[in-house]
C-alpha cells in the first residue's frame, strides 16, 4: 500500500467522521437500552460496523474494486473510526471464505484473548501509575 500525505488525510477525515458516528450511535443505543446486560452502545456499533464492512466488501467482490482512495476513506477511515471490530470481523470472514479455518480460529482466538488480556494488563498498569 502506498503511504502518501493525501492518503493519510483521506483516512484521517474518514476516521474523524467514523469516530463521531460511533459517539452518536453509542449514545443512542445506551438511551434506547438502559440497564442492558452488556454495553449496548459498544455492541450496537460493533455489529453495525461489521455489517457495513460486509456490505462494502461484498459490493467490491461482486462489482469490482473501489478506487484506492475511496477504499481508504470508507474502510480504513470511516469504518475503522466507527469500530475497529469491523476490520477484525471482515478479516475473519475473508479467512473463512478462503477456507483457511486454522488461521480463522487462530485470528479469532488471538484477537479475543490477547485483546482482553491486554486491556486487563493496561488497566492494572494504569492503576499502578
Amino acid at each position: 500500500m502506498s503511504v502518501s500525505f493525501f492518503n493519510f488525510w483521506l483516512v484521517a477525515l474518514g476516521g474523524g467522521i467514523g469516530s463521531g458516528l460511533r459517539y452518536l450511535g453509542t449514545a443512542a443505543a445506551e438511551r434506547a437500552l438502559p440497564g442492558s446486560l452488556v454495553p449496548a452502545g459498544t455492541l450496537a456499533v460493533n455489529v453495525l460496523g461489521s455489517f457495513a464492512i460486509g456490505v462494502v466488501g461484498g459490493y467490491v467482490a461482486s462489482r469490482g474494486a473501489l478506487a484506492p482512495g475511496t477504499r481508504l476513506f470508507f474502510l480504513t477511515g470511516l469504518l475503522g473510526g466507527f469500530t475497529t471490530y469491523s476490520a477484525f470481523a471482515w478479516e475473519s470472514v475473508l479467512l473463512g471464505l478462503e477456507g483457511d479455518w486454522r488461521r480463522f480460529a487462530l485470528n479469532v482466538g488471538a484477537q479475543l484473548l490477547l485483546g482482553i488480556g491486554a486491556a486487563a494488563l493496561g488497566y492494572a498498569a494504569g492503576r499502578a501509575l
